[in-house]
């Protein structure tokens, strides 16, 4: 009687909860392949997620409570009910946001197009990432410069030619241009992977430090770019290129930082650092089990 007590006397919580709880389940659903059947150009399953955000968008626009009228006696009992249920909708507010914030684009089941064009925007954060490692083996120890060079050679080539292959996916969404990414990200990653295991041999710490941190850059961008891809890539496709993994991202996790790579992730895309944080660690577990 009590949960059903609590429900009736908290209508837009209780709606709230089972908003978030469909989304969440369908994304959960849609990641592993499950669709309910057809639902238009989609599935029903992304049907229902895009109907429990939308629902939760309009819950959180509701107006806040009315403020004090001119001539209005001051009550501190009033003025405590309108802070509490001010803070209350604020809290449920918050909430219904991260709701929506969660799922990262890659995880949406987008387009091959929406893909490839959010594949192509990260274009100047992985240059930039590429020209500061380039630019780094001058600040290491004079014994660890050696090291951290023969560890990121090739990421100028790898990562033009991922650039290019998603420009050219973009231009022309066929499946031999898909090809052509899927094997062209995989290649980056493991050459990425294989960099931080060798930086993390570097004895020196601020060296270490420094090595690991400008080749992490590198990796959450490619790691992003790994999840978009298989997000538009079939089951059988994305068995495929996590068996061309040699070098699991679960190695790397002694050596990663995931603060600084939410900081990233939150930059790129406009959002707060707390959502970032979570959908950083969502993905990683998301690539981690299906083999990468």
């Amino acid at each position: 009687m009590n949960s059903l007590t609590n429900i009736w006397n908290h209508p837009k919580t209780s709606a709230a909860g089972l908003l978030i709880a469909v989304a969440s389940i369908a994304g959960v659903l849609s990641q592993q392949g499950v669709t309910l059947g057809k639902a238009g150009t989609g599935t029903v399953v992304s049907l229902a997620s895009a109907l429990a955000t939308a629902l939760l968008g309009l819950l959180a626009k509701d107006p806040e409570a009315a403020s004090q009228q001119p001539g209005q006696s001051f009550s501190p009992d009033s003025a405590s009910q309108r802070a509490g249920a001010s803070s209350g909708s604020a809290k449920l507010g918050a909430w219904m946001l991260i709701a929506l914030l969660i799922p990262l684009p890659w995880m949406q089941g987008c387009s091959g197009i929406s893909v490839a064009q959010d594949i192509v925007n990260w274009t100047p954060a992985l240059q930039s990432a590429v020209a500061t490692v380039d630019s780094t083996a001058a600040l290491l120890a004079p014994a660890d410069a050696p090291i951290f060079t023969a560890a990121t050679t090739g990421f100028d080539a790898a990562s033009n030619l991922l650039v290019a292959q998603a420009k050219a996916y973009l231009a022309n969404p066929s499946a031999g241009a898909l090809q052509l990414l899927q094997t062209q990200v995989v290649t980056f990653q493991q050459q990425v992977n294989s960099a931080l295991l060798q930086a993390a041999r570097i004895v020196d710490p601020n060296s270490q430090t420094h090595a690991l941190t400008v080749i992490q850059a590198v990796a959450t961008i490619v790691n992003t770019i790994l999840a978009l891809v298989a997000s538009i890539s079939s089951k059988a496709a994305v068995a495929h290129m996590s068996a061309q993994t040699g070098i699991k991202l679960a190695m790397l996790r002694p050596y990663l930082n995931n603060t600084r790579a939410a900081e990233l992730i939150a930059a790129h895309y406009g959002e707060p650092l707390t959502v970032a944080r979570m959908q950083v660690a969502q993905v990683e577990q998301a690539e981690i089990n299906a083999g990468f």
